[in-house]
């Protein structure tokens, strides 16, 4: 009798498969899009800066005028004790909040939304910006990282900046285990063992004399758990000519 797959095993969902979420600090979003924005600002002042297993780049934690707290990206340059804005009056300055409307074109910006009030879906993984191309009576372009235009609501708002944490790819790993309590951290799979490498009682890729998957890789879509594997329910394999 052969062993289950590692994808079976995964999704039982034990503890060994799960994200470790009772790490992470927060969900990162905007402060609700309340009056205070809409018609004037709301100050707050950076009262530390920790790192957030859940995501690349450092995250700042902000006490506002009316005793709200939260938890937002942190920009470079900022520090401790500094002082933010958000809100449709804000001046341009790094680590503030504005809707795009009241940006100028060229500005940096990061941790935008795609729909007003939704607390910032884009440009939100360390060192990434996007600029602000052109304004337009209904809508405002950015230019994503990825050369992408957006054409977003001038509602939508977004902070000034660069996320920080921009040299972070600049020091490798150095060994592998390293890289995997990386992606442990998050929750992400890493290093998957090949089938053919497998022995035969681990995976029906396995055994043989010769590393070889032994019979057709296409299956069923209607194939049970344990010889699902491979390319399932393929029209066709290959390239395409």
């Amino acid at each position: 009798m052969g062993k289950r797959l590692i994808h079976q095993r995964r999704g039982r969902g034990t503890p060994a498969h799960r994200v470790a979420s009772h790490r992470f600090k927060d969900k990162i979003r905007y402060r609700s899009y309340d009056a205070l924005e809409k018609e004037g600002s709301i100050k707050g002042k950076v009262i530390d800066i920790v790192h957030d297993p859940a995501r690349t780049a450092p995250i700042a934690e902000v006490k506002f005028e009316n005793g709200e707290k939260k938890y937002i990206l942190a920009p470079e340059s900022i520090q401790v004790d500094d002082e933010i804005e958000c809100g449709i009056s804000a001046p341009i300055k790094f680590g503030n909040t504005l809707p795009l409307a009241e940006i100028p074109e060229g500005t940096p910006i990061y941790d935008i939304e795609n729909t007003p009030g939704d607390g910032g879906r884009f440009v939100r993984s360390s060192g990434t910006y996007a600029n602000v191309v052109t304004h337009d009576a209904n809508q405002t372009v950015v230019e994503l990282p990825s050369g992408e235009l957006k054409y977003l609501n001038p509602n939508c708002r977004a902070s000034i900046g660069v996320v920080a944490g921009g040299g972070r790819k600049d020091k490798p790993f150095l060994k592998a285990g390293k890289k995997w309590h990386a992606y442990k951290a998050k929750g992400k799979k890493f290093m998957t063992v090949r089938g053919v490498a497998m022995n035969a009682v681990d995976h029906p890729h396995g055994g043989g004399n010769r590393q070889h998957p032994g019979r057709p890789t296409t299956v069923s879509r209607h194939a049970p758990p344990g010889r699902k594997v491979g390319s399932i329910a393929a029209k066709r394999t290959g390239l395409k000519r």
